[in-house]
């Protein structure tokens, strides 16, 4: 397997002086899923805003399948990085579902059956291909979040970053995001407070606090570790036990 994503000595500080990142270091290897999980603080949110170049100039260097994240590279490098934020409406903002799936490979300069292939494809990948002429804001908000993941999708992405997939979501819509994302056998890092929900879907666990990495290990000896967890400010949900529970989704894979 080749790296789709390295993280080398990654530091940054905010303009304040404060620090956010410090001698960061991991890769993913192609077709990984792992977590990204942490207290609130630990950096998480700043790591993933230099995955795309949206924040620089601290020390330390990112590269995306061999590509260096550098403002030469921004554009390319942000068609490989696919980010779905926790708000979808962050991410949708033309009159229709078509239009806003449309828009990234159009500045691409994608045009007509191409551009129209892509958004058939990056729609019918999420399941949401029937609302493609309805508003976004019409939608519930877990459609919402499925459209979200269509207009990265049809970027054709090498990596998927999701913050807080499954925030917001009643059980059944969880459960169906977790099949679509297991289903779409794409690079993923998940940014997450729910452990289940790492355990589901995520193989491997970046642990983070402080700006750094505390811990790189699989996601169920994470759960496991006690004294790791309490380190780290890390909680799992009253009565779960991850020896024994949250494989079902996961053997799918």
């Amino acid at each position: 397997m080749s790296s789709v994503l390295k993280v080398r000595n990654l530091g940054f500080a905010y303009p304040d002086g404060h620090p956010a990142l410090a001698d960061v270091n991991f890769a993913v290897e192609a077709g990984e899923r792992v977590a990204v999980l942490g207290p609130n603080g630990a950096g998480k949110t700043t790591l993933v805003l230099h995955l795309n170049g949206v924040l620089s100039g601290g020390s330390g260097q990112v590269e995306v399948s061999g590509l260096k994240v550098a403002k030469p590279n921004l554009k390319e490098v942000r068609r490989r990085v696919g980010i779905v934020f926790q708000d979808p409406d962050d991410q949708l903002f033309m009159s229709t579902v078509w239009e806003d799936v449309a828009f990234g490979p159009a500045n691409l300069g994608l045009r007509g059956e191409e551009l129209s292939m892509r958004v058939k494809t990056a729609l019918a990948a999420v399941g949401m291909e029937h609302v493609a002429d309805r508003p976004p804001h019409h939608l519930s908000f877990g459609q919402r979040r499925r459209v979200a993941m269509a207009t990265v999708l049809s970027m054709h992405p090498d990596i998927l970053v999701f913050d807080e997939p499954s925030s917001n979501l009643d059980p059944a819509a969880r459960r169906e995001l977790a099949e679509l994302i297991l289903s779409l056998g794409l690079t993923t890092l998940l940014v997450t407070h729910d452990l289940p929900y790492a355990l589901q879907l995520c193989p491997r666990s970046l642990v983070m606090n402080a700006g750094s990495i505390a811990a790189d290990a699989p996601t169920a000896s994470v759960l496991s570790n006690g004294e790791l967890m309490a380190a780290n400010r890390l909680e799992l949900p009253f009565g779960f036990d991850p020896a024994t529970t949250g494989s079902s989704v996961r053997s799918r894979a």
